[in-house]
Protein backbone atom coordinates (compact mmCIF):
# COMPACT_ATOMS: atom_id res chain seq x y z
CA UNK A 1 0.00 0.00 0.00
CA UNK A 2 1.19 3.67 -0.91
CA UNK A 3 1.48 6.73 1.65
CA UNK A 4 -2.26 8.44 2.08
CA UNK A 5 -0.66 11.11 0.63
CA UNK A 6 1.09 9.90 -2.12
CA UNK A 7 0.06 9.24 -5.88
CA UNK A 8 -1.99 5.44 -6.21
CA UNK A 9 -0.77 3.47 -9.09
CA UNK A 10 -2.24 1.30 -11.40
CA UNK A 11 -3.76 -1.44 -11.10
CA UNK A 12 -5.24 -0.25 -7.77
CA UNK A 13 -8.96 0.38 -7.17
CA UNK A 14 -10.78 3.18 -7.49
CA UNK A 15 -14.46 4.00 -5.99
CA UNK A 16 -17.59 5.54 -7.71
CA UNK A 17 -20.31 6.42 -5.38
CA UNK A 18 -23.40 6.07 -8.31
CA UNK A 19 -23.26 3.87 -11.10
CA UNK A 20 -25.01 5.62 -14.21
CA UNK A 21 -23.75 7.00 -17.49
CA UNK A 22 -21.14 9.09 -15.98
CA UNK A 23 -20.31 6.33 -13.26
CA UNK A 24 -19.59 4.15 -16.71
CA UNK A 25 -17.60 6.65 -18.58
CA UNK A 26 -15.57 7.24 -15.02
CA UNK A 27 -14.78 3.16 -15.34
CA UNK A 28 -13.73 3.39 -18.69
CA UNK A 29 -11.57 6.03 -18.09
CA UNK A 30 -9.90 4.38 -14.86
CA UNK A 31 -9.46 1.46 -17.09
CA UNK A 32 -7.73 2.57 -19.72
CA UNK A 33 -5.25 3.68 -17.52
CA UNK A 34 -4.54 0.59 -15.99
CA UNK A 35 -7.14 0.94 -12.72
CA UNK A 36 -9.31 -1.44 -11.17
CA UNK A 37 -13.22 -0.01 -10.08
CA UNK A 38 -15.55 -0.73 -7.68
CA UNK A 39 -19.36 0.49 -7.92
CA UNK A 40 -21.59 1.14 -5.56
CA UNK A 41 -25.46 1.63 -6.49
CA UNK A 42 -28.54 -0.26 -5.69
CA UNK A 43 -29.53 -1.00 -9.56
CA UNK A 44 -28.51 -4.60 -10.03
CA UNK A 45 -28.16 -3.06 -13.90
CA UNK A 46 -26.02 -0.20 -13.25
CA UNK A 47 -24.39 0.90 -16.38
CA UNK A 48 -20.88 1.69 -14.86
CA UNK A 49 -21.47 -1.68 -12.51
CA UNK A 50 -21.92 -3.72 -15.51
CA UNK A 51 -18.51 -3.44 -16.29
CA UNK A 52 -16.62 -2.48 -13.20
CA UNK A 53 -14.33 -5.07 -11.74
CA UNK A 54 -16.48 -4.69 -8.39
CA UNK A 55 -20.40 -3.95 -7.93
CA UNK A 56 -21.62 -3.53 -4.59
CA UNK A 57 -25.20 -3.48 -4.78
CA UNK A 58 -26.42 -1.79 -1.78
CA UNK A 59 -27.96 1.88 -0.77
CA UNK A 60 -25.43 4.96 -0.46
CA UNK A 61 -25.86 4.53 3.43
CA UNK A 62 -25.47 0.69 4.01
CA UNK A 63 -22.12 0.85 6.99
CA UNK A 64 -20.83 -2.58 5.69
CA UNK A 65 -20.96 -1.65 1.98
CA UNK A 66 -19.42 1.06 2.73
CA UNK A 67 -16.67 -0.26 5.03
CA UNK A 68 -15.94 -3.18 1.75
CA UNK A 69 -15.69 0.05 -0.25
CA UNK A 70 -13.40 1.32 1.83
CA UNK A 71 -11.28 -1.23 2.75
CA UNK A 72 -11.28 -1.87 -1.38
CA UNK A 73 -10.54 1.44 -2.42
CA UNK A 74 -7.82 3.91 -1.22
CA UNK A 75 -9.78 6.80 -3.15
CA UNK A 76 -13.42 7.53 -3.95
CA UNK A 77 -15.21 9.79 -6.00
CA UNK A 78 -18.76 10.61 -6.73
CA UNK A 79 -21.18 10.58 -9.97
CA UNK A 80 -23.74 12.34 -8.67
CA UNK A 81 -24.71 15.60 -6.49
CA UNK A 82 -26.98 13.87 -3.94
CA UNK A 83 -24.80 10.96 -2.44
CA UNK A 84 -25.30 11.59 1.11
CA UNK A 85 -22.60 13.94 2.92
CA UNK A 86 -22.68 11.58 5.36
CA UNK A 87 -21.74 8.87 3.77
CA UNK A 88 -18.69 10.82 2.37
CA UNK A 89 -17.55 11.87 5.85
CA UNK A 90 -17.82 7.77 7.30
CA UNK A 91 -15.42 7.28 3.98
CA UNK A 92 -13.04 10.22 4.88
CA UNK A 93 -13.02 8.70 8.77
CA UNK A 94 -11.79 5.33 7.19
CA UNK A 95 -8.86 6.63 5.58
CA UNK A 96 -10.63 7.29 2.45
CA UNK A 97 -9.03 9.88 -0.07
CA UNK A 98 -12.93 11.48 -1.19
CA UNK A 99 -12.93 14.29 -4.02
CA UNK A 100 -15.12 16.45 -4.10
CA UNK A 101 -15.65 16.03 -0.28
CA UNK A 102 -19.23 17.04 1.72
CA UNK A 103 -18.13 20.92 2.19
CA UNK A 104 -18.20 21.47 -1.54
CA UNK A 105 -21.36 18.74 -2.41
CA UNK A 106 -23.33 19.95 0.87
CA UNK A 107 -23.17 23.71 -1.07
CA UNK A 108 -24.25 21.99 -4.49
CA UNK A 109 -27.03 20.14 -3.06
CA UNK A 110 -28.93 22.72 -1.94
CA UNK A 111 -29.84 25.89 -3.93
CA UNK A 112 -30.52 28.10 -1.14
CA UNK A 113 -26.10 27.52 -0.02
CA UNK A 114 -25.62 27.65 -3.19
CA UNK A 115 -27.19 31.18 -4.07
CA UNK A 116 -25.39 32.43 -0.95
CA UNK A 117 -22.47 31.14 -1.48
CA UNK A 118 -22.56 33.50 -5.56
CA UNK A 119 -23.75 36.43 -3.09
CA UNK A 120 -20.88 35.78 -0.67
CA UNK A 121 -18.17 35.67 -3.67
CA UNK A 122 -19.54 38.36 -6.00
CA UNK A 123 -16.81 40.76 -4.29
CA UNK A 124 -14.38 38.12 -6.09
CA UNK A 125 -16.15 36.95 -8.74
CA UNK A 126 -17.88 39.79 -10.42
CA UNK A 127 -20.61 37.44 -11.57
CA UNK A 128 -23.47 36.72 -9.30
CA UNK A 129 -26.85 34.67 -9.53
CA UNK A 130 -29.80 36.22 -10.69
CA UNK A 131 -32.51 37.71 -8.66
CA UNK A 132 -33.89 35.27 -6.11
CA UNK A 133 -35.60 35.47 -2.69
CA UNK A 134 -35.46 32.45 -0.15
CA UNK A 135 -38.79 30.82 0.95
CA UNK A 136 -38.74 28.20 3.73
CA UNK A 137 -42.04 29.23 5.41
CA UNK A 138 -45.20 30.76 4.25
CA UNK A 139 -44.28 33.74 6.38
CA UNK A 140 -41.71 34.41 3.63
CA UNK A 141 -44.35 35.28 0.56
CA UNK A 142 -45.49 37.90 2.34
CA UNK A 143 -41.86 39.73 2.03
CA UNK A 144 -41.38 38.69 -1.92
CA UNK A 145 -41.63 42.12 -4.10
CA UNK A 146 -43.19 41.93 -6.86
CA UNK A 147 -40.96 43.20 -9.28
CA UNK A 148 -39.64 39.52 -8.96
CA UNK A 149 -42.22 38.19 -11.65
CA UNK A 150 -42.32 36.39 -13.43
CA UNK A 151 -40.11 33.81 -11.74
CA UNK A 152 -39.58 30.50 -11.77
CA UNK A 153 -39.64 28.04 -8.12
CA UNK A 154 -37.47 25.67 -7.17
CA UNK A 155 -36.94 23.22 -4.85
CA UNK A 156 -33.82 24.09 -2.76
CA UNK A 157 -32.66 20.20 -2.95
CA UNK A 158 -33.39 17.02 -5.31
CA UNK A 159 -34.10 18.60 -8.58
CA UNK A 160 -33.11 18.64 -11.55
CA UNK A 161 -33.23 18.33 -15.65
CA UNK A 162 -36.23 20.78 -14.99
CA UNK A 163 -37.83 18.38 -12.06
CA UNK A 164 -39.03 20.39 -8.83
CA UNK A 165 -39.89 23.67 -10.06
CA UNK A 166 -43.04 25.90 -11.18
CA UNK A 167 -43.12 28.83 -13.19
CA UNK A 168 -45.24 31.93 -10.75
CA UNK A 169 -46.44 34.44 -13.40
CA UNK A 170 -47.53 36.71 -9.87
CA UNK A 171 -47.74 36.99 -6.88
CA UNK A 172 -51.02 35.39 -5.72
CA UNK A 173 -49.69 32.22 -7.69
CA UNK A 174 -46.69 31.64 -5.60
CA UNK A 175 -48.33 29.97 -2.53
CA UNK A 176 -50.42 27.54 -4.85
CA UNK A 177 -47.29 26.76 -6.57
CA UNK A 178 -45.18 26.31 -3.50
CA UNK A 179 -47.81 23.99 -1.86
CA UNK A 180 -47.75 21.73 -4.91
CA UNK A 181 -44.12 21.52 -4.33
CA UNK A 182 -44.65 20.31 -0.76
CA UNK A 183 -44.28 23.44 1.18
CA UNK A 184 -40.58 22.32 1.66
CA UNK A 185 -37.42 24.94 1.38
CA UNK A 186 -37.56 26.70 -2.20
CA UNK A 187 -35.55 29.49 -3.96
CA UNK A 188 -37.52 31.84 -6.34
CA UNK A 189 -35.73 32.91 -9.17
CA UNK A 190 -36.70 35.91 -11.38
CA UNK A 191 -37.29 34.80 -14.83
CA UNK A 192 -34.37 36.90 -17.24
CA UNK A 193 -33.92 37.69 -20.72
CA UNK A 194 -31.84 34.90 -21.73
CA UNK A 195 -29.27 35.18 -25.02
CA UNK A 196 -27.65 32.02 -24.41
CA UNK A 197 -26.25 29.83 -21.28
CA UNK A 198 -22.66 28.50 -21.13
CA UNK A 199 -21.03 25.75 -18.93
CA UNK A 200 -17.31 25.76 -18.04
CA UNK A 201 -15.91 22.40 -16.49
CA UNK A 202 -13.15 22.98 -14.37
CA UNK A 203 -11.04 21.17 -12.58
CA UNK A 204 -8.97 21.09 -9.17
CA UNK A 205 -6.10 18.72 -8.05
CA UNK A 206 -5.00 17.69 -4.51
CA UNK A 207 -2.08 19.78 -5.43
CA UNK A 208 -4.55 23.06 -6.84
CA UNK A 209 -3.45 22.60 -10.10
CA UNK A 210 -6.46 23.93 -11.74
CA UNK A 211 -7.85 23.30 -15.69
CA UNK A 212 -10.30 24.67 -17.80
CA UNK A 213 -12.00 22.41 -20.51
CA UNK A 214 -13.29 24.51 -23.58
CA UNK A 215 -16.43 26.31 -22.62
CA UNK A 216 -19.58 25.02 -24.05
CA UNK A 217 -22.87 27.02 -25.12
CA UNK A 218 -25.90 24.85 -24.48
CA UNK A 219 -29.20 24.25 -25.75
CA UNK A 220 -32.36 22.81 -23.64
CA UNK A 221 -35.47 21.50 -24.30
CA UNK A 222 -38.13 20.64 -21.83
CA UNK A 223 -35.43 21.52 -19.09
CA UNK A 224 -33.01 18.61 -20.13
CA UNK A 225 -29.50 19.98 -22.17
CA UNK A 226 -29.69 19.26 -26.35
CA UNK A 227 -27.16 20.24 -27.67
CA UNK A 228 -23.81 22.01 -26.20
CA UNK A 229 -21.67 23.68 -28.70
CA UNK A 230 -17.90 23.84 -29.00
CA UNK A 231 -16.32 26.44 -29.31
CA UNK A 232 -19.33 28.11 -28.16
CA UNK A 233 -20.78 30.43 -31.61
CA UNK A 234 -21.87 33.32 -29.49
CA UNK A 235 -19.28 33.85 -26.67
CA UNK A 236 -16.99 36.96 -27.03
CA UNK A 237 -12.89 36.55 -25.67
CA UNK A 238 -14.02 38.93 -22.72
CA UNK A 239 -17.08 36.74 -21.88
CA UNK A 240 -13.95 34.09 -21.73
CA UNK A 241 -12.00 35.88 -20.17
CA UNK A 242 -13.99 36.51 -17.53
CA UNK A 243 -15.44 33.00 -17.01
CA UNK A 244 -12.40 31.78 -16.53
CA UNK A 245 -11.41 34.29 -14.21
CA UNK A 246 -14.38 33.46 -12.08
CA UNK A 247 -14.85 29.60 -12.27
CA UNK A 248 -10.97 29.97 -10.48
CA UNK A 249 -12.17 31.75 -7.92
CA UNK A 250 -15.30 29.68 -7.26
CA UNK A 251 -13.94 26.51 -7.52
CA UNK A 252 -11.15 27.73 -4.63
CA UNK A 253 -13.56 29.43 -2.32
CA UNK A 254 -15.53 25.90 -2.12
CA UNK A 255 -11.95 24.25 -1.70
CA UNK A 256 -12.98 21.82 -4.34
CA UNK A 257 -11.03 19.22 -5.57
CA UNK A 258 -12.52 17.04 -8.54
CA UNK A 259 -14.50 18.16 -11.97
CA UNK A 260 -17.09 20.56 -11.53
CA UNK A 261 -19.71 22.26 -13.79
CA UNK A 262 -21.05 25.87 -13.32
CA UNK A 263 -23.44 27.19 -15.84
CA UNK A 264 -23.47 30.88 -16.70
CA UNK A 265 -26.34 33.06 -18.31
CA UNK A 266 -25.56 35.19 -20.71
CA UNK A 267 -28.60 38.04 -21.10
CA UNK A 268 -29.66 40.10 -23.69
CA UNK A 269 -28.80 43.21 -22.51
CA UNK A 270 -24.86 41.58 -22.04
CA UNK A 271 -25.37 41.08 -18.15
CA UNK A 272 -23.75 37.94 -16.89
CA UNK A 273 -24.87 35.39 -13.92
CA UNK A 274 -24.11 32.40 -12.63
CA UNK A 275 -26.67 29.68 -12.68
CA UNK A 276 -25.54 26.76 -10.91
CA UNK A 277 -22.91 24.28 -9.94
CA UNK A 278 -22.76 20.31 -10.49
CA UNK A 279 -19.90 18.72 -8.58
CA UNK A 280 -18.85 15.90 -10.73
CA UNK A 281 -18.83 15.57 -14.76
CA UNK A 282 -21.67 17.23 -16.97
CA UNK A 283 -23.11 16.63 -19.78
CA UNK A 284 -22.17 19.33 -21.58
CA UNK A 285 -18.67 17.96 -21.16
CA UNK A 286 -19.37 14.73 -22.47
CA UNK A 287 -18.43 16.20 -26.20
CA UNK A 288 -14.51 15.87 -24.50
CA UNK A 289 -14.34 12.00 -24.95
CA UNK A 290 -13.73 12.94 -28.44
CA UNK A 291 -13.16 16.57 -29.09
CA UNK A 292 -10.17 17.19 -26.16
CA UNK A 293 -6.69 15.58 -25.39
CA UNK A 294 -7.92 14.64 -22.28
CA UNK A 295 -11.42 14.23 -21.34
CA UNK A 296 -13.73 15.23 -18.49
CA UNK A 297 -13.40 11.65 -16.98
CA UNK A 298 -9.76 11.29 -17.59
CA UNK A 299 -9.28 14.30 -15.44
CA UNK A 300 -11.68 12.95 -12.82
CA UNK A 301 -9.26 9.74 -12.86
CA UNK A 302 -6.37 11.73 -12.56
CA UNK A 303 -7.26 13.61 -9.57
CA UNK A 304 -8.28 10.72 -7.64
CA UNK A 305 -5.43 8.93 -7.97
CA UNK A 306 -3.31 12.52 -7.41
CA UNK A 307 -1.71 12.34 -10.64
CA UNK A 308 -0.77 15.11 -12.92
CA UNK A 309 -3.80 16.67 -14.70
CA UNK A 310 -3.78 16.30 -18.32
CA UNK A 311 -4.16 18.66 -21.24
CA UNK A 312 -7.75 19.72 -21.83
CA UNK A 313 -6.88 21.57 -25.16
CA UNK A 314 -9.39 21.50 -27.84
CA UNK A 315 -8.78 19.21 -30.72
CA UNK A 316 -11.92 19.68 -33.05
CA UNK A 317 -14.90 22.00 -33.39
CA UNK A 318 -17.39 20.23 -31.84
CA UNK A 319 -21.25 19.32 -31.42
CA UNK A 320 -23.09 16.86 -29.07
CA UNK A 321 -26.25 15.69 -29.09
CA UNK A 322 -28.03 13.62 -26.36
CA UNK A 323 -30.60 11.22 -27.55
CA UNK A 324 -33.25 10.35 -25.00
CA UNK A 325 -35.34 7.20 -24.86
CA UNK A 326 -38.40 9.43 -26.89
CA UNK A 327 -36.62 8.11 -30.03
CA UNK A 328 -36.83 4.31 -29.34
CA UNK A 329 -40.51 5.13 -29.80
CA UNK A 330 -42.60 2.85 -32.00
CA UNK A 331 -46.23 4.70 -32.45
CA UNK A 332 -46.34 4.53 -28.13
CA UNK A 333 -44.50 1.53 -27.45
CA UNK A 334 -41.28 2.42 -26.38
CA UNK A 335 -38.86 -0.79 -26.53
CA UNK A 336 -34.81 -1.47 -26.27
CA UNK A 337 -35.15 -3.73 -29.46
CA UNK A 338 -36.79 -1.21 -31.29
CA UNK A 339 -33.17 0.44 -32.31
CA UNK A 340 -33.08 3.48 -33.91
CA UNK A 341 -31.13 3.75 -37.13
CA UNK A 342 -27.80 3.68 -36.00
CA UNK A 343 -26.33 2.50 -39.22
CA UNK A 344 -27.30 5.50 -41.07
CA UNK A 345 -25.78 7.53 -37.69
CA UNK A 346 -22.49 5.85 -38.06
CA UNK A 347 -21.98 5.88 -41.68
CA UNK A 348 -21.90 9.50 -40.74
CA UNK A 349 -18.35 11.00 -41.23
CA UNK A 350 -17.95 13.20 -38.22
CA UNK A 351 -20.48 10.89 -36.24
CA UNK A 352 -18.95 9.79 -32.76
CA UNK A 353 -22.03 7.31 -31.06
CA UNK A 354 -22.08 6.83 -27.10
CA UNK A 355 -24.88 4.44 -25.68
CA UNK A 356 -24.99 4.11 -21.82
CA UNK A 357 -25.91 0.54 -21.40
CA UNK A 358 -29.78 1.29 -20.19
CA UNK A 359 -31.35 -1.47 -21.00
CA UNK A 360 -34.98 0.40 -20.61
CA UNK A 361 -35.55 3.35 -22.41
CA UNK A 362 -38.25 5.81 -21.45
CA UNK A 363 -39.31 9.43 -22.25
CA UNK A 364 -36.89 12.33 -21.18
CA UNK A 365 -34.15 9.61 -20.01
CA UNK A 366 -30.64 10.10 -21.08
CA UNK A 367 -29.68 7.01 -23.34
CA UNK A 368 -26.80 8.41 -24.99
CA UNK A 369 -24.99 11.21 -27.30
CA UNK A 370 -23.45 11.62 -30.36
CA UNK A 371 -20.40 13.68 -30.73
CA UNK A 372 -20.29 15.75 -34.44
CA UNK A 373 -16.38 16.55 -35.18
CA UNK A 374 -16.00 18.85 -37.54
CA UNK A 375 -14.00 21.52 -39.54
CA UNK A 376 -16.23 24.58 -38.00
CA UNK A 377 -19.13 24.06 -34.97
CA UNK A 378 -21.62 25.10 -38.29
CA UNK A 379 -20.55 22.22 -40.01
CA UNK A 380 -20.94 20.19 -37.04
CA UNK A 381 -24.37 21.31 -36.13
CA UNK A 382 -25.41 20.79 -39.64
CA UNK A 383 -24.80 17.22 -39.15
CA UNK A 384 -26.75 17.21 -35.94
CA UNK A 385 -29.25 18.61 -37.62
CA UNK A 386 -29.32 15.62 -40.23
CA UNK A 387 -29.03 13.18 -37.60
CA UNK A 388 -31.94 14.20 -36.22
CA UNK A 389 -33.90 14.03 -39.12
CA UNK A 390 -32.45 10.32 -39.47
CA UNK A 391 -33.39 9.37 -35.92
CA UNK A 392 -37.40 10.85 -36.36
CA UNK A 393 -36.65 13.58 -33.15
CA UNK A 394 -40.03 15.40 -32.64
CA UNK A 395 -40.37 18.29 -35.36
CA UNK A 396 -41.49 20.97 -32.84
CA UNK A 397 -37.65 20.13 -30.75
CA UNK A 398 -34.59 22.97 -32.01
Amino acid sequence: MLDQDGPLYPPSFLGILGGGQLGRFFVQAAQDLGYQVCVLDPDPHSPAGQIAQMHLQANYEDREALLTMARQCRAISTEFENVPAKTIDFLIAQGVFVAPDSFAVSIAQNRIKEKQFFQNILAKTAIGPVHYCVIEQEADITQVPKEIFPAILKTSQLGYDGKGQQTVHHLAGLLPAWTSLGKVPCVLEKKVDLDFELSAMIVRGADDEVQLMPIAQNIHQNGILHLSMVPAPNMTQSINDHIQRAAKVMIRELHYVGVMCIEFFILKDGTMCVNEIAPRPHNSGHHSLDSCLTSQFEQQVRVLAKLPLGNSKLMSPVVMLNLLGDIWANSKNIDIKMSPNWQKILAMPSAKLHLYGKSEPKVGRKMGHINFLDESVGHALKSAYQAMEILEFPTDKE
